[in-house]
């Protein structure tokens, strides 16, 4: 038997859509995607941020980055998204479900707007927003190659964090067990859904967390990294690394999976 392994991590002339796509976690796979020859739209609450970092994206990276804000912890947010995308193309090859909300609170004050937006944006914004998509998931995955969503949850839906995010992580949890919910009804349709549970990185919603103010720039990640069994934080390479070989044909056989990108927080505890 012959194996050919030419452009086994290609995603060369794929289409993608990444919600929250104007920073952290969002923005790195986006770059990744784009300098990996996708075309890639990206999707955030501020239509101002989002039209910026995708101008950004395409000037950086090349290729093309198409903002299309929407907030998708509304039922109208995440029909208008869809809406859009199905008026600017008949497919969809990458889904990434990345847009999050955190709320922090000690247990005795934890309010329910805390609740209620977060599990709205990460649980309830990523099954409806898959929903809306599925005709044009299902039309990329009639070509011949499976579609591919990819569901970021955290770390913090697979053991306890160290801060009051009490419905942040029920919600990463919620999106791990939805990921393996939605691979058993789509796989056999040829869309193949995986999870990504990352540890830190450095992205605006860790540096409010531990203490930085939402810098990310100009903060002392050495200094979170130290805590890290890795010594370091991930970075953009590391994030879209993995979504890359989640979206190409060398991740074709991982299904149903959650794979946390932590440099071993979880895995040697």
């Amino acid at each position: 038997m012959t194996t050919g392994f030419d452009d086994i991590f290609s995603i060369r002339g794929k289409v993608a859509l990444v919600t929250g796509g104007s920073r952290g976690i969002g923005e790195m796979i986006a770059a990744g995607f784009l300098a990996a020859g996708a075309k890639v739209y990206i999707s955030s609450r501020k239509a101002d941020v989002c039209d910026a970092t995708a101008e950004r994206l395409a000037k950086t990276y090349g290729g093309t980055c198409i903002s299309l804000p929407a907030d998708l912890s509304q039922m109208s947010g995440i029909e208008s998204l869809a809406a859009r995308l199905a008026e600017k193309e008949t497919r969809l090859d990458i889904l990434v479900n990345n847009a999050g909300a955190a709320w922090g609170a000690p247990i005795e004050s934890f309010p329910e707007v805390g609740w209620d937006k977060v599990m709205d944006t990460n649980v309830k914004g990523v099954f409806f927003l898959t929903q809306k998509l599925l005709p044009l998931l299902r039309k990329a995955a009639a070509e011949g190659a499976p579609a591919r969503v990819i569901n970021i949850g955290s770390i913090d839906g697979l053991k306890s964090a160290a801060f009051d995010t009490f419905s942040y992580g029920a919600s990463k949890a919620a999106v791990h067990h939805l990921t393996r919910f939605l691979a058993a009804h789509l796989t056999k349709e040829k869309i193949l859904c995986n999870a990504i549970a990352p540890g830190p990185y450095p992205t605006w919603m860790l540096s409010t967390g531990v203490g930085f103010g939402g810098e990310t720039e100009n903060a002392d990640w050495d200094q979170v990294g130290r805590g890290n069994p890795s010594g370091r934080v991930g970075t953009a390479q590391d994030i879209a690394g993995l979504a890359i070989f989640l979206s190409s044909r060398a991740g074709e056989y991982v299904v149903g999976q959650v794979i946390a990108s932590d440099g071993g927080a979880v895995g040697t505890s």
